[in-house]
């Protein structure tokens, strides 16, 4: 067989098989926090120990906890050698209830594709009617979880049995599954927790790792055909306002907790002091996702309390430097309010507007003696067996730990309220520094390689695991547990491990309107291309740095 020949040979293999996992995966269901994500590990796991050319390859589960029943789905493919790639990405999805009368195709990518545009014949929207001429075109197929982001598993599953099928390959491929990124990411991070060990026992060297997440496109394809060198990062800052409830026949006798929040929550919008930018993108601004005070239902005394959260993404600041400058805004803030409401009494008096001072989460809980403490263990562990979203976990929590410190309002607390997400970046380590000029090569060459053309970003474009598996800007980390209320029983942040902090980049699918009923993939790329970019990058490290 010549060359050419062994080259569309391997190429339609790829394609084959990137195609019929892709669908076998969308097809099997797997719902974030539904009986379909815990089942869906083991499944997987059995899917692959079935298929011949898997054979010779480790497949085992990692349960996420014990009696979690969530797994992740680990397979080593070995070649000659220590070096190994890893290949990551999510099998959790959105829900599937959206879809509406088409909801029981959701997961059937032909049948929902033909039922999708026969749906959209009347589309007045522009997003509708960009779907039905997509999909008229025969170039893009429907299904929830196959663009996010089962074609991207199923892109590094044909990259390891093409792996697989060499004679004599250099290097390891390890495939990690995991679940629970549309959550708290906990699959990625139980992952990052147990690379040490696996490595230990494989007697493997880990030198770098491809995320596989999706990336959408509403124009041509270009900004979806991307390799993206790190991640940006997500905090979720908190502020807890402790009053002085009135009757509000006579609000000047105390201090809305509620209107206070409000004041911060307006000078936090959009605020440029946490708006982080890089060099290629200007920054997303801060803004508020949440807010609300701590009555059980209406009545006519002000609001003895108040708590809100704020998205602030970040791709150079770590998580002190994010802190601190969201202290300074709150008490920006209120010092704004109280010169306003000053200003609105005139000469009338008011014994609650001299200050309201700020303390951050830390401070309160230094201030508990043992039973105290032992009183909010108790309900912090009470409450992570429970359904509550970790934000409101969190808030329930610095509400007790404000009335066992036994301080009086006015006063603001700030911390944070969920898992943290680190900005990620290639170092100039040599094997990172080799990861960038591969990546940069493949995309310099790539419309003569594969006939589409595709771009190296500094940054992938939303939240995604990277954030554990990459070169994580950890420094002044700390900071998020000691004022993250449910960091032991809600995040369970590892004390060893929770960072995996080698090279990372994610290489993933594209499509459009993800996490709608409109999510689709661009199945030329997914099926075709994808997979070879995947291969190309993996065989040059395997056969240069990484041995």
């Amino acid at each position: 067989m010549t060359g050419d020949m062994m080259g569309n040979a391997t190429a339609s293999n790829l394609f084959g098989r990137a195609r019929r996992w892709a669908i076998a995966l969308t097809q099997q269901k797997s719902v974030t926090g539904t009986d379909g994500e815990m089942s869906f590990g083991l499944w997987f796991a059995n899917m692959l120990g079935a298929e011949t050319v898997f054979r010779d390859a480790k497949i085992w589960t990692i349960e996420i906890e014990p009696g979690d029943g969530r797994h992740c789905v680990a397979m080593l493919v070995r070649g000659a050698g220590r070096g190994t790639i890893v290949l990551t990405g999510h099998y959790d999805t959105v829900s599937t209830h959206d879809y509406g009368q088409l909801e029981d195709l959701a997961t059937e990518p032909e049948q929902l594709t033909l039922a999708l545009a026969k749906s959209l014949h009347m589309a007045e929207t522009s997003a509708a009617q960009l779907a039905k001429t997509d999909l008229a075109s025969g170039e893009f197929l429907a299904g929830r979880g196959l663009l996010d982001m089962k074609a991207g598993l199923a892109a590094g599953l044909a990259v390891c049995a093409e792996f697989a099928d060499r004679v004599g390959p250099i290097g390891n491929l390890l495939f990690i599954a995991v679940p629970d990124e549309e959550n708290n990411s906990a699959g990625a991070r139980k992952a990052v927790q147990v690379l040490p060990e696996i490595a230990r026992e494989h007697d493997l060297d880990i030198g770098a790792a491809v995320n596989l997440d999706a990336i959408a496109d509403d124009g041509d394809g270009r900004k979806g055909r991307v390799i993206a060198l790190g991640t940006v990062g997500k905090l979720l800052p908190t502020v807890f306002v402790a009053g002085v409830p009135v009757h509000s026949g006579f609000p000047l006798n105390g201090l809305n907790a509620g209107a206070i929040a409000a004041a911060i929550a307006a000078r936090i919008e959009w605020a440029p002091e946490l708006t982080d930018g890089s060099q290629a993108l200007p920054g997303t601004p801060p803004s508020l996702l949440s807010i609300r005070d701590g009555k059980a239902g209406y009545d006519v005394t002000t609001p003895a309390t108040a708590f809100a959260t704020f998205n602030v993404l970040s791709y150079r600041r770590a998580p002190d430097e994010v802190l601190e400058r969201f202290d300074r805004l709150c008490l920006d803030a209120e010092r704004d309010y109280r010169a306003q409401l000053t200003r609105r009494i005139g000469s009338r008096r008011s014994d609650f507007i001299e200050s309201i001072p700020l303390y951050r989460y830390e401070a309160v809980l230094g201030r508990l003696e043992a039973e105290a403490i032992s009183k909010l263990d108790a309900l912090s562990a009470s409450l992570a067996t429970g359904l509550l979203s970790l934000p409101e976990q969190c808030r329930i929590v610095t509400e007790e730990a404000w009335k066992l410190s036994q301080l009086s309002g006015p006063a603001i607390i700030t911390g944070f309220g969920s898992t943290p997400y680190l900005a990620t970046s290639l170092s100039d380590m040599p094997i990172a520094a080799r990861l960038r000029a591969v990546a940069s090569d493949i995309a310099a060459g790539s419309s003569a390689r594969y006939g589409s053309a595709i771009s190296c970003a500094e940054y992938f474009a939303g939240i995604s695991d990277m954030s554990f598996f990459g070169e994580a800007a950890s420094s002044g980390f700390d900071v998020v547990g000691r004022n993250t209320p449910m960091w032991r029983d809600g995040v369970r942040w590892p004390k060893t491990n929770g960072l995996a902090n080698i090279p990372t980049i994610n290489i993933g699918p594209w499509g459009r309107d993800y996490h709608t009923p409109l999510e689709r993939l661009h199945t030329g790329y997914a099926f075709d291309v994808l997979p070879r970019i995947l291969r190309d990058v993996c065989e040059a490290l395997l056969n240069s740095t990484i041995r």
